[in-house]
């Protein structure tokens, strides 16, 4: 019986006990700070709609090395909408909110973002000259608080004037737009002249810095008598590419782009750089910077992949006829 007395007794102190053991099990719990989600800026100088595609493969290489956004990783998005005189102030929101990592895409947004800090990591998505533009020291050993992926190729404008000879036969003058303001512009410019050069080409160059330039530079394009057109990267371009598109169509210019999207837009042909496997890839250098990488140590990549994009409703306006063996080239046809 005393034994029993002494089990009946325990087992009520155990009760009486287990509410206050169980108060200060959540109390300890609840104690503990929260596991803290890093936090990306991501800075473009157009719109989401512009490059929707480019936020896609991001948010995908992020989602390939275990992130997903809302649960164990936040994006703080801002965009310049094509007003470039906005930049500053959206690269000084995203220091200000303590970012833990930039990713900016495009020459203007990376610039904009390292004149806003020095001690923040910036990630390129792209660049196309980040030693020129004084991005970085090196490509092997950037040496700064930026790192990321280049579209350095210079066969680029090569294989660009070489499709444009293959299309248009008789090619001895190309009118090169470009954006005199825009980082990278003079050594793609360079690489353009030194390709044509090896073809035996003439070039006209026109300077468009505004949206509202597109027009008088196509203009520029006919009284040159050119017979084609290629538009260096630009992020006033990619913002206008339906208008500039449509002027190249209007004017009946074969014209090359430096991406996809302007092909999308109703432009007849791109050879370049796949921007948004890089942006994919941007993925894979915050994961390093998040895990203690610095991105000083960090060397800049080079492209692995190009493609090249043909709309054959575009060349069927300006009533130019596509050889069979540059579209079995094609990564993709737009009919």
């Amino acid at each position: 019986k005393n034994r029993s007395d002494r089990m009946i007794r325990r087992v009520f102190v155990f009760i009486c006990l287990l509410p206050t053991v169980l108060l200060l099990t959540v109390s300890l719990i609840e104690a503990q700070p929260a596991k803290k989600v890093p936090r990306i800026g991501f800075l473009s100088a157009t719109s989401p709609s512009t490059i929707s595609d480019r936020i896609e493969a991001f948010r995908q290489g992020l989602r390939e090395i275990g992130y997903v956004e809302g649960q164990n990783i936040a994006i703080e998005y801002r965009y310049a909408e094509g007003k470039l005189d906005r930049h500053p102030a959206l690269a000084a929101e995203l220091v200000h909110l303590k970012v833990d990592v930039i990713v900016a895409g495009g020459p203007l947004g990376i610039r904009f973002a390292t004149e806003a800090t020095n001690t923040i990591p910036i990630v390129m998505a792209w660049d196309n000259d980040p030693v020129g533009n004084g991005f970085v020291a090196s490509l092997a050993r950037p040496g700064g608080n930026i790192t990321g992926l280049s579209t350095l190729a210079p066969e680029i404008s090569g294989k660009q004037l070489e499709l444009l000879k293959e299309i248009v036969p008789k090619l001895s003058r190309v009118g090169v737009l470009g954006n005199s303001t825009e980082p990278g512009n003079v050594q793609s410019l360079r690489e353009t002249e030194l390709a044509a050069q090896a073809f035996g080409l003439q070039l006209q160059y026109i300077d468009v810095r505004s949206p509202k330039e597109i027009e008088a530079a196509f203009q520029e394009v006919r009284k040159g008598r050119t017979d084609a057109a290629l538009a260096l990267t630009s992020a006033v371009f990619l913002s206008q590419r339906a208008k500039l598109a449509d002027l190249a169509v209007k004017n009946r210019v074969p014209a090359v782009y430096q991406a996809r999207e302007y092909v999308e837009a109703g432009g007849l042909m791109t050879y370049g750089v796949s921007i948004t496997d890089l942006f994919r890839r941007a993925a894979t250098y915050v994961d390093k910077i998040l895990k203690g990488a610095k991105p000083a140590e960090l060397p800049v990549e080079q492209p692995t992949k190009f493609e090249l994009v043909i709309n054959l409703k575009a060349a069927k306006q300006i009533g130019l006829t596509i050889p069979p063996n540059v579209l079995a080239r094609a990564d993709r046809v737009i009919r």
